[in-house]
């Protein structure tokens, strides 16, 4: 599926709100249908028959009409965001999927790239869509009444009328595909800027020992000056787009006036007549195609651009591949193979694991040697360039909701504000209050939950009010009482003391089901079954006493890990 089929899918399932909103466009095209016969009749009938209280009674009634249309409007606004909210919830979700999923993505600095798709594509295609159905949908119904209204007032001057606005419609349909490529390479160039601006400001620190402040200045000025010059070339687009509406507008309002005179002297329109089709060309139908061609210029514009932007970077969700229930959970790894883009050496090469049910790995390493990409590739939120990684006999990435599966616990604790029962059910929505306060118990977080006021006590924003470590002891009860059979933890106790962390995995290691610990401190690998070693070039499996003879990096490890580094004394 397309991120453009996504979208329509998305809006398809809107489809009452949609039935609501067209009962309204009617209300809404009621000034506009009538306007025009209303005038008509309020001249002839009433102020040039000599009748003027039958006049003031028909602009009266076309008054009605204008609050009924007023209503309608309000009607539209009102249910607006019951449509178009639900349509960028979706899109945030596929942008955010297509981010984590992404091959390569930037490594120790934030996907600033990514942060743009969110604030500026998503929320340009909400926009647009909330435009189209306001503006556009509006249009389209006065357009259309307008029409209506001036064949049953002036049918004679249909034929005028059309042709310019044809002609204009034609030429503006032509400067299109300039305006979209034109609108495109702006959303590229904003991309691309913050994009520089996201990586300079990120690694300030190196930017500032290193003295490359000039040449980080020049990339940001660079990407800048691109930026404008993108968006004077759309300005220009989008100049030659209003002059040729404005033709498209003013020529058949001129070619009106100048020929309804002879036809009111030769008797073919009456003069309440010729009154009644001004105000629907000058009142109604002009500025509703100036209106309707300016927002197929820009809104549409922007929405085609953003919709295919969307399609090149996020990760629309479809059917799972095989979406067969996973045969156990037993854990395969053969000939795992992962680069970072186009790194020379391999962070993971050529690894193969088994880990079957109640199995209790820990995976030790120099720092950075790749212990969080391995957790990423063996929850399938990464994808190797070799090899496999099999949940239950099925490659894990398509396995139908492995989130249920497998969990992952990153050394960055997620919370949000909330109350505690919220967060700590966030994966168990069924899970009672006694076998949430039993998970807390545990894991060692009964303490802090009673601090914070029990199951109702509220967190704040950014982790008001807690330490990272609490943070991480909400997090791991949160995992603790979903039914995830392989939990992987990674560094997720880095900010408890050596006793808590202990209490934690421990737990976790009687709780049934596997348990794999990216260890922060070695500890870890003595409370471990096996122990996974990882060091660049090879990697060594075993038990403690195992990999202590015949692991060079393992013994280095524990021997650096065991003796502490002396002090050093003032001479």
């Amino acid at each position: 599926m397309s991120v453009r089929q996504f979208y329509w899918a998305a809006l398809g399932r809107q489809w009452r709100g949609g039935l609501v909103l067209l009962g309204c466009s009617v209300l809404e095209g009621a000034p506009a249908f009538f306007s025009g016969r209303l005038v008509e009749l309020a001249v002839d009938q009433g102020f040039a028959a000599g009748r003027p209280g039958i006049g003031v009674a028909w602009l009266a009634l076309f008054g009605a009409a204008a609050l009924l249309g007023a209503f309608g409007s309000r009607l539209v606004w009102h249910q607006l965001g019951k449509v178009v909210e639900p349509l960028r919830d979706a899109l945030v979700t596929t942008v955010v999927r297509g981010v984590l999923h992404d091959p390569a993505p930037p490594r120790n600095r934030p996907d600033a790239s990514g942060v743009a798709r969110i604030t500026q594509h998503v929320e340009v295609v909400r926009d647009a869509t909330a435009g189209l159905l306001v503006q556009a949908r509006a249009m389209v119904v006065t357009t259309i009444a307008a029409i209506a209204g001036l064949v049953t007032v002036a049918g004679q001057l249909v034929l005028p009328v059309a042709v310019p606005v044809a002609l204009s419609v034609a030429v503006f349909a032509c400067l299109l595909p300039s305006l979209a490529r034109r609108q495109r390479a702006l959303a590229l160039a904003d991309e691309h800027t913050a994009e520089t601006v996201g990586t300079a400001l990120s690694g300030m620190r190196d930017v500032v020992a290193c003295g490359a402040e000039p040449v980080a200045a020049l990339g940001i000025y660079d990407a800048v000056d691109r930026q404008a010059s993108a968006a004077v070339r759309v300005a220009w687009s989008g100049a030659a787009r209003s002059l040729v509406i404005s033709l498209g507008g003013f020529v058949p309002l001129l070619l009106a006036l100048s020929l309804a005179p002879a036809m009111v002297a030769r008797g073919e329109l009456t003069a309440g007549g010729a009154l009644g089709a001004l105000v629907y060309l000058a009142t109604t139908m002009q500025p509703a195609l100036r209106g309707l061609a300016a927002t197929a210029g820009t809104v549409v514009l922007r929405l085609l651009v953003a919709l295919r932007r969307l399609a090149e970077t996020a990760e629309v969700p479809g059917e799972p591949v095989g979406a067969a229930e996973p045969h156990g959970t037993d854990l395969t790894v053969r000939g795992l193979t992962f680069r970072w883009g186009a790194a020379p050496e391999p962070v993971v090469r050529g690894l193969d694991l088994d880990l079957r049910p109640g199995e209790h790995l820990a995976v030790v390493g120099p720092s950075g040697i790749g212990k969080s990409t391995l957790a990423g590739l063996l929850t399938g939120l990464l994808e190797p360039q070799a090899g496999q990684v099999l949940l239950g006999g099925r490659p894990v990435r398509s396995v139908h909701k492995r989130h249920e599966l497998v969990s992952l616990i990153p050394q960055e604790a997620y919370v949000f504000a909330g109350t505690i029962r919220d967060n700590l059910g966030l994966f168990a929505p069924t899970a009672t209050d006694a076998q949430l306060r039993a998970a807390a118990e545990i894991v060692g977080a009964g303490a802090l939950v009673a601090r914070l006021g029990g199951l109702d006590g509220e967190l704040g924003h950014g982790k008001e009010g807690i330490s990272a470590g609490e943070a991480q002891l909400i997090a791991l009860t949160r995992v603790y009482a979903c039914n995830a059979r392989i939990v992987i933890l990674d560094e997720a106790t880095s900010h408890l003391d050596p006793v808590a962390e202990a209490h934690a995995e421990r737990a976790f290691a009687t709780r049934g089901g596997t348990l794999i610990v990216i260890a922060h401190r070695l500890s870890s690998a003595l409370r471990a079954g096996r122990v996974l070693v990882l060091d660049g070039h090879e990697t060594a499996l075993g038990h403690h006493a195992e990999l202590l003879r015949r692991s060079r990096r393992y013994a280095e490890l524990m021997q650096a890990w065991a003796e502490p580094i002396p002090e050093a004394h003032a001479g």
